[in-house]
């Protein structure tokens, strides 16, 4: 919206031209975001208050967080605000892979919502049945991917980036479609199994969205891409804008969110996190990145997988609980560390990620 607003000024005010810099408005957009979370926080929360929307704490966990139960919950539509606004202000609205990560986005925020007003009205910490919830996951996701497999002007735009070889990628044909669901179907669930503790999720969902931010701007930049070798993907770098809003709005949420909680995200903001996650990952062809950079996504996952797994087949247990974030706090593990130990790991993993684009 202001791009379109500075440039039609631009040629009567010279200095308007830095708006048509990507980094100066992705910057804009990660302080918009950031401020809107900061600002609207205080009072979102004082209204979950009000009107008693608080966060149902399932019996079967650790016995020590039954004392966050009525804590505010459903704040990941403050983070859902702040990413539309930002994006929508500072976004380039002629770019067809800003509206379907925005539109993945909130679609995922939205089915979110539903499932924890189910949550709330059930006063249950189960929401929609897993059939609902994976068939509307599975409807969003499709329509994506149909949308960007029938809208590619290239074909590296539908093609599987080999890993750590140069100028070797596979041609999908149909089956981006194909990709394209499972990524962002298991990216969503992936970072919802990960927000079980204050400030786990959020802080690797902001770190991730940064190092995708880089790769999509690496991508959309003709002299960046033939640098690190990998696929040019004209319009991409806009993802930065996109990804910019996802930390800003991330890290003004991680204000709140922070031990001890004073709000939760609930599950309109984990599925949607997640699903931009994905999302951002497919349109800039780099699914195997997300893998490395949101390695303790999959490692919850894989927790879960496998302790369920175990119990059906053998009747025991691999870990205490999960996902895995619970074995540790069973084991002893004051939350904080558990934290803050899975963030430096995070860390550890965006900058392993970024660190592969050059190892081909």
């Amino acid at each position: 919206m202001l791009v379109e607003l500075f440039n039609f000024f631009s040629d009567s005010f010279g200095p308007f031209r830095v708006f048509d810099y990507l980094s100066f408005r992705a910057i804009f957009a990660t302080l918009t975001a950031l401020t809107i979370s900061l600002v609207i926080g205080p009072r979102f929360i004082n209204k979950m208050q009000e009107i008693q929307v608080g966060q149902v704490i399932r019996e079967r966990g650790p016995a020590d967080h039954l004392s966050k139960s009525g804590t505010p919950t459903m704040g990941g539509a403050l983070i859902l605000t702040s990413v539309f606004l930002s994006t929508i202000l500072w976004g380039d609205l002629e770019n067809r892979y800003l509206w379907v990560a925005l539109g993945v986005t909130v679609l995922f925020g939205f089915l979110g919502w539903v499932d924890d007003l189910y949550k709330i009205k059930l006063n249950s910490s189960d929401g929609l049945s897993a059939f609902n919830k994976i068939f509307w996951q599975s409807i969003i996701a499709l329509s994506a991917g149909f949308y960007l497999f029938y809208s590619s002007t290239s074909l590296e735009e539908v093609s599987l980036i080999v890993p750590f070889f140069k100028e070797i990628s596979l041609p999908l044909g149909i089956g981006f479609i194909l990709v394209t669901y499972l990524v962002v179907l298991a990216s969503s669930n992936a970072v919802n199994l990960t927000d079980g503790l204050d400030g786990l999720a959020i802080l690797p969902c902001v770190m991730v969205a940064g190092g995708l931010g880089l790769i999509g701007y690496a991508a959309g930049n003709v002299i960046y891409a033939e640098y690190l070798n990998i696929p040019f993907l004209p319009g991409t770098g806009e993802m930065l804008v996109f990804c910019g809003a996802l930390v800003g709005s991330g890290i003004g949420f991680l204000w709140y969110n922070t031990y001890p909680a004073q709000v939760f995200m609930g599950d309109v903001g984990s599925l949607s996190l997640g699903a931009a996650l994905g999302i951002v990952a497919v349109i800039i062809r780099h699914e195997y990145i997300l893998l490395i950079m949101g390695g303790v996504f999959v490692v919850e996952t894989l927790s879960v997988i496998v302790q369920v797994t175990s119990f059906r087949l053998t009747g025991k247990r691999v870990f205490k609980m999960a996902p895995i974030h619970h074995h540790y706090e069973l084991k002893g593990w004051p939350e904080p560390r558990v934290i803050v130990r899975f963030w430096i790991i995070t860390f550890m993993l965006v900058l392993i990620g970024l660190v592969t684009l050059k190892l081909r």
